[in-house]
Formats: structure tokens, sequence, C-alpha cells
């Protein structure tokens, strides 16, 4: 009997995220939905460099990187083509009008969700 492959199987993941847990998280469900993890940061001036030179398909942006917002990553991945997924602990997370469609992860968030985000930032 043959198996269908993963649904999202060799998208790679640019995964920007400070909280260690966090970060795990997506990375474990991503690899369940059949995504590699084209790398990790959890610093903004790692993040932008990974942004302007890593090869990914998707990136899961966290919105605050240790008291930094990270909006400057996403322009590097919107202007490279790539679809972002924003994930926000704020309350009330305000994106900036040039990102107002972009999909958008309430934290804290569960793996459905967020398997339902990253099949809808990949079509």
């Amino acid at each position: 009997m043959e198996q269908n492959p993963p649904p999202l199987a060799g998208k790679r993941l640019l995964v920007v995220e400070d909280e260690w847990l966090v970060s795990l998280m997506v990375q474990e469900t991503a690899q369940e939905l059949g995504c590699e993890i084209a790398a990790t940061a959890a610093r903004l001036t790692d993040a932008i460099r990974l942004a302007r030179e890593a090869t990914f398909d998707i990136l899961v942006l966290d919105l605050n990187l240790d008291g930094e917002h990270s909006f400057e990553v996403a322009r590097i991945a919107r202007d490279r083509g790539k679809p972002i997924l924003f994930a926000s602990g704020y309350s009330a997370p305000i994106l900036p009008a040039e990102f107002s469609g972009a999909l958008l992860l309430q934290k804290p968030f569960l793996a459905e969700s967020l398997q339902a985000a990253l099949l809808a930032a990949a079509r």
C-alpha cells in the first residue's frame, strides 16, 4: 500500500523564536508535517542574517525577540517572496499596515493551530 507524503514534505522553515520551548514545539510540529528546519534564530541580528542568506520556504517569526521588534526580518523575507507566519504573545498584536494580511498566531497556541497556519502559509 502506497502512503501519501506528509503535506509539507520538502518545505524548509526558518524559525525565529526567542523562547526555547516554543521554538522546539514549532520545529517538532513542522517536522511532523514533513518540513525540514533550514535554520533557527533567537536573536534579531542572527535572524536578519539568516533571512538574507538561508535557503528557506516559510518564515515562522516571533514579533518580539528579547524586547526588539522583528519587522526587519519580515521585510527581508517578504522581499525574497517568502511567506511569513507571525507569532505573538501580545494580547492585541498590531502589525504594521505593510503586513496587514499576514498570518498571525496568538501565543500560546496549540500544535493544531500551528499546523493549520503552516498549511495556509504554504499555499
